[in-house]
């Protein structure tokens, strides 16, 4: 499985919007300099994180972009379901009757099982913690 390339440029804007918590407010223009992703990525991504109430756009002299909630308290998961959808690994839970193997398939009842633990360990994951130094996967297991 692989991220499409606009939720990961989400979770990248996200983490670049992060570093202006506290009340500092951002643009999309300083988001994607910041970044360097392109102006017209990040503007659309901007619209579709500030659909999800990911983002908030203040108006006004004093105006511009800033987390909707604190960063702790935004997940991965959330940022890739604001910008792909629902999470899941196939798309036959959505399809009833549409597969031409339904009738004889083992898996379909598995899969929102799977479904849902990548969901739930994308949800473990936070925005605070992706501004923080990456720990190597032993430690964080341990």
């Amino acid at each position: 499985m692989r991220l499409s390339n606009l939720a990961d440029y989400a979770v990248i804007t996200m983490s670049a919007a992060a570093n202006h918590c506290g009340g500092e407010r951002t643009s999309a223009s300083e988001l994607s300099e910041e970044t360097g992703l392109p102006k017209p990525t990040v503007q659309k991504l901007v619209s579709k994180l500030t659909a999800a109430g990911l983002l908030r756009s203040v108006r006004g002299a004093n105006g511009g972009l800033q987390l909707a909630r604190p960063a702790a308290a935004i997940t991965v998961a959330d940022i890739v379901e604001a910008v792909e959808g629902p999470i899941a690994l196939t798309a036959c839970i959505d399809m009833a009757g549409e597969c031409d193997h339904e009738a004889r398939c083992t898996m379909k009842p598995h899969w929102p099982v799977i479904n849902t633990a990548l969901r739930n360990a994308l949800a473990d994951i936070t925005l605070t913690q992706l501004r923080a130094q990456p720990l190597s996967i032993e430690k964080e297991v341990a």
